[in-house]
């Protein structure tokens, strides 16, 4: 399930989303489009927030290897269909949770296009680190 999906929850832990893209110009208002995304997007093209997180450049069995096939047959179960990537299919994607206090709580850096942390991981992270400050 998309973290979109799960907004309130967001909302009710008083989280920000920020969606990073090293795409600019009409890539950029593509994925915005394709994906419905309400949130602000940082346009990051000289990738320095990507080497700062460790999110370098997949190799050719990341991205074309068994757990994006495993991912394109989970989409393909549901009736949904990837469609042509517009951009650099070899840039790294990934999630990082960074507090209040900018300490970074979850790092997630992806192995492929399919390789994601759910939602609920994502909720279960920031439910940790409020914990934490209490």
């Amino acid at each position: 399930m998309q973290l979109q999906q799960y907004e309130t929850d967001l909302a009710r832990r008083n989280v920000k989303v920020v969606v990073v893209t090293f795409e600019a110009g009409f890539l950029a208002q593509a994925y915005i489009e394709d994906t419905s995304l309400r949130w602000p997007l940082l346009i990051d093209t000289k990738r320095e927030l990507y080497r700062a997180y460790g999110m370098l450049e997949a190799g050719f069995w990341d991205i074309w290897g068994p757990g994006t096939w495993w991912a394109y047959l989970k989409e393909f179960a549901h009736l949904r269909f990837p469609g042509k990537s517009k951009g650099d299919i070899s840039q790294r994607g990934g999630d990082v949770v960074v507090d209040s206090g900018g300490i970074v709580r979850l790092h997630h850096v992806g192995q492929g296009p399919g390789d994601r942390p759910s939602a609920r991981s994502i909720l279960a992270a920031l439910d940790r680190e409020q914990r934490g400050r209490k």
